[in-house]
């Protein structure tokens, strides 16, 4: 097989064990070649402009800044970048924030062997792969309404549990603001109080616990 043809894949996880995990598996393939690893964001991007891969399997969830963060990083500096989410998790707001960045595909690290081949085989060639897990996930995603920004960081707080005096002093808004706000925010989630609504936010990895 021409070297051209070999689908290069830069490796992005924080734990060592998945890492030497992926590597052993794809370089079991004729046609897939681990080129380089890297543990956190700023490891990625070097990597990433050291060797240019093919492809980039990238863990949503890496210390300090994200995934998706450093997905967007690595579009914004390589448009053409082409980039497999690899997540534990199936919230909706990291399916959607990933695909939305500019991800060319998500799957769960829990896919069998053959499914994550695939998807790799898929996005390395320009192609979408979506898990079908993932996929049914989104679809409920998209019918759900969209929290603005300050509604999501008051929902940050209220998770944090803190009371409306106490999220308006620290916005600088007034208590009647934070008020509607939560409001606002029961209502998008479809949930009656403050505790169902950080359960149900965590749920959806709108945010993180």
């Amino acid at each position: 097989m021409a070297v051209s043809e070999l689908i290069r894949v830069l490796v992005v996880d924080d734990h060592f064990v998945v890492r030497m995990g992926l590597r052993a598996s794809l370089n079991g393939e004729s046609d897939i070649q681990v080129v380089a690893e890297a543990g956190t964001s700023e490891e990625a991007l070097q990597a990433y402009r050291q060797h240019r891969p093919t492809l980039v399997l990238m863990d949503v969830r890496l210390p300090g800044v994200g995934g998706i963060e450093t997905t967007a990083a690595i579009l914004n500096e390589f448009p053409g970048a082409r980039i497999l989410m690899l997540s534990t998790h199936s919230g909706e707001e990291e399916i959607y924030r990933s695909l939305r960045t500019g991800a060319g595909g998500y799957i769960l690290k829990s896919a069998m062997r053959e499914h994550l081949l695939s998807a790799i085989r898929m996005v390395g060639k320009g192609e979408r792969y979506v898990d079908p897990i993932a996929a049914s996930v989104l679809a409920a995603r998209l019918s759900h309404r969209s929290l603005t920004a300050r509604e999501l960081e008051v929902l940050r707080m209220v998770a944090k549990g803190l009371s409306n005096k106490e999220i308006a002093a620290a916005l600088n808004i007034a208590e009647i603001t934070v008020k509607q706000h939560v409001s606002h925010v029961l209502e998008k989630l479809d949930v009656n109080d403050r505790t169902q609504a950080a359960t149900e936010a965590m749920k959806r990895g709108i945010i993180s616990s």
